[in-house]
């Protein structure tokens, strides 16, 4: 099922991705005064399904899922769910810009995960892209500053969670379909939020007034994931991932202009250290398809 190698082009959709991403975070600061992170996995999932089965559907390609390698959708969907509830936990205790940061060592993992599970080679400019990259994560975040609370060690273990799932989705994309992959997702995960939120026969309602932040988690997820998994289809994944340092500037913009949070020159620093490992990467792979 791999599509045609195209960096360009995923570069593209792992925009989409940073969009969606940055809506998620804003809605998932909204809702948090009224749901903890399992209820909010557990709604946003459940929509999800309402959402694939809509659109595959309607495009006629749900005969496109299957139970073929459900193993692996199960370990993939372990990975995420895990970081992306530590994720949500972190959003509402730490600043935006120093949780987005904490996730971009993610590229980091996939680095060191994709060579061992899907045969990339580990190249000296992918690596140099990836450490000029991180070296302005560290700029912006300055961990040393933040020191470490359980928001901070949540953040960090997201990224790892999210690094697995980057790397499994990956496998998958070789034999199965997006929207098969996008059903295992949401259906996986609702379950997994079901047992979480409901172990104690108590999951909250969302309110009128935070429903359309809900829904608007739900939607952004899953464009994210089928942006994310349409991009890694079309390029190495050690290509794909640093390309989402670009959200990291972003969302410091969006935490200085609606939550009050500083901005000085050493996060600007760090942007154009960030554009600039993923200006690297993108040139090298573009080189390379054109080779």
């Amino acid at each position: 099922m791999t599509q045609r190698y195209n960096p360009m082009l995923a570069a593209v959709w792992m925009i989409g991705a940073i969009v969606s991403f940055t809506s998620m975070a804003i809605a998932g600061r909204a809702v948090s005064i009224e749901l903890d992170t399992f209820e909010l996995m557990f709604y946003r999932s459940v929509i999800g399904i309402a959402l694939v089965l809509s659109i595959g559907g309607g495009m006629g390609k749900l005969g496109e899922i299957s139970t073929d390698r459900l193993g692996l959708h199960a370990l993939r969907n372990i990975c995420h769910f895990t970081g992306q509830n530590l994720w949500f936990y972190a959003l509402t205790v730490i600043p935006l810009g120093s949780l987005f940061a904490l996730e971009f060592t993610s590229p980091l993992w996939v680095m060191l995960l994709a060579p061992i599970f899907l045969g990339e080679r580990l190249t000296v400019l992918r690596v140099l892209a990836g450490i000029v990259g991180f070296i302005g994560v560290l700029l912006v975040a300055r961990p040393d500053q933040m020191g470490l609370n359980p928001g901070v060690l949540a953040g960090a273990a997201a990224a790892i969670g999210f690094a697995g799932s980057l790397v499994f989705t990956k496998i998958l994309t070789r034999t199965a379909s997006i929207t098969c992959i996008l059903f295992w997702l949401t259906v996986i995960q609702a379950i997994f939020g079901l047992i979480t939120a409901g172990y104690d026969f108590d999951i909250a309602l969302p309110s009128a007034a935070m429903l359309p932040w809900v829904i608007l988690i739900a939607c952004a997820g899953l464009l994210a994931h089928l942006c994310i998994t349409t991009a890694v289809s079309m390029a190495p994944a050690t290509f794909v991932m640093p390309i989402d340092f670009a959200r990291l500037p972003v969302v410091i913009v969006i935490g200085a202009l609606f939550y009050d949070e500083p901005i000085d020159r050493l996060v600007i620093l760090g942007g154009i250290i960030i554009f600039a490992a993923n200006y690297l990467n993108i040139w090298v792979e573009t080189r390379k398809s054109h080779a």
